[in-house]
């Protein structure tokens, strides 16, 4: 079920002060590095994920290849620098 606006601005409230967890470098979006996302999405819910390189469409794609591979929720992103929210399905950590 996709987050509201509403969970969204909160979202954005906790997502602002943390740091990326991932680094998407040169190579692009590799299994291995959405296997890292899928893996920071488990244990935090709410991660930030830095893109390298690319242009704005390029890095929208990445967004949306992110998105639908790990079942994951796009908070927002500013410059290189995306949001992701998933809810862990038996500990919740964070409620939107």
């Amino acid at each position: 079920m996709p987050i509201t606006e509403q969970q969204r601005r909160k979202l954005k409230k906790l997502v602002h002060h943390l740091k990326p967890v991932v680094m998407i470098g040169q190579n692009g979006l590799s299994e291995g590095v959405l296997n890292e996302i899928d893996i920071a999405l488990d244990s935090h819910e709410l991660i930030k994920v830095k893109l390298s390189g690319g242009n704005k469409d390029e890095r929208k794609e990445m967004i949306e290849n992110i998105c639908q591979q790990t079942d994951a929720d796009f908070v927002h992103s500013i410059g290189h620098v995306a949001a992701f929210y998933r809810r862990h399905p038996k500990k919740p950590k964070i409620t939107p």
